[in-house]
């Protein structure tokens, strides 16, 4: 089945309209910004996923990020993982290093991995600093033992905090069960979840990683606030850097990351195709709680979704 068949028998085609066609905000109007829990920060509600200029030319980096910049976005996101996203950005951002928020993250999970990763993190992106590093896609239980466990990569992040080479500490997850694990091991300061409406009410996922981030007063960053499904077997990836389907509908779009921003959340990353960065940015803009009418709207879009995640997932 192709992609743009599977979507129109999957979603609710709100006037014709697609995602990039979308421009509620005025083209300078910038988007607001919210308290990151206990920290006191304040990030724009959208952030800028490093994935978006991932073998994009270094122009088009800097075009990107001060196009961003201009939107009132100051929330920066970006891994070793992704590609050469680092040396992207990092040009691209050092006009605006002062003014922003700029969080990197690691897969290693032993401390000279660890240290090596951010060290060539911190070469890479211009800067002396990360104002938040963080465990990177924390999935099983053996993950957090082992960023826990002796010479693990919690002992670099620790000394890093206390040498100033980062502000503030945090883990991305990919599992209910490794999330709420590695907030019981340390008082992180934030969580960076998938939050989406198909996999919190069809995959029963997310809400007691919420429930436990929101009791610690911990500043919850959300993905897949746009994710609509995963791909069926022997369909091709819709997107050069995606491995789900995205909502492209702009009624649903719109509804579903209003939802996730209505969970108590500072700030959603957008997918990383750069066509839904500006679109997310818009419904942020006009962002308000969902009406119960527009919940059922939301609730029937999800019929033939298969859910990223679930309650059971292992990843």
């Amino acid at each position: 089945m192709k992609r743009r068949k599977f979507l129109e028998n999957c979603m609710i085609v709100g006037a014709g309209m697609t995602i990039s066609s979308m421009g509620n905000c005025g083209k300078k109007e910038q988007v607001g910004k919210r308290k990151l829990g206990k920290t006191g920060e304040k990030l724009s509600m959208i952030g800028f996923g490093g994935i978006i200029v991932m073998d994009e030319t270094i122009q088009t980096a800097r075009e990107r990020v001060a196009a961003a910049v201009d939107r009132g976005i100051n929330y920066f996101d970006v891994a070793p993982t992704y590609g050469n996203a680092e040396t992207r950005l990092g040009p691209a951002l050092k006009p605006y290093r002062k003014d922003s928020f700029l969080a990197c993250k690691t897969t290693q999970r032993k401390k000279d991995g660890a240290r090596q990763e951010l060290e060539n993190s911190l070469k890479n992106l211009q800067t002396d600093y990360f104002d938040l590093y963080q465990l990177h896609a924390l999935t099983t239980e053996e993950d957090v033992e082992e960023a826990f466990g002796p010479d693990g990569a919690m002992e670099v992040f620790l000394k890093a905090k206390r040498d100033g080479l980062v502000r503030y500490l945090g883990f991305s997850a990919h599992s209910e069960k490794a999330a709420l694990m590695a907030m019981e091991r340390y008082d992180f300061d934030t969580i960076l979840f998938p939050i989406n409406y198909v996999c919190w009410h069809k995959g029963k996922f997310g809400k007691r990683v919420v429930q436990k981030a929101q009791e610690k007063n911990m500043g919850i960053l959300a993905l897949k606030g746009l994710a609509y499904s995963r791909i069926p077997e022997g369909q091709e990836d819709p997107y050069e850097k995606l491995w789900y389907i995205p909502i492209e509908d702009s009624t649903i779009a719109d509804l579903s990351l209003r939802f996730t921003l209505s969970q108590g959340v500072t700030a959603a990353v957008p997918p990383g195709d750069y066509s839904f960065f500006n679109p997310a940015i818009d419904i942020a803009c006009n962002y308000k709680p969902l009406s119960k009418s527009e919940k059922e709207t939301l609730l029937d879009s999800q019929k033939d979704a298969i859910p990223l995640f679930t309650g059971k997932s292992k990843v």
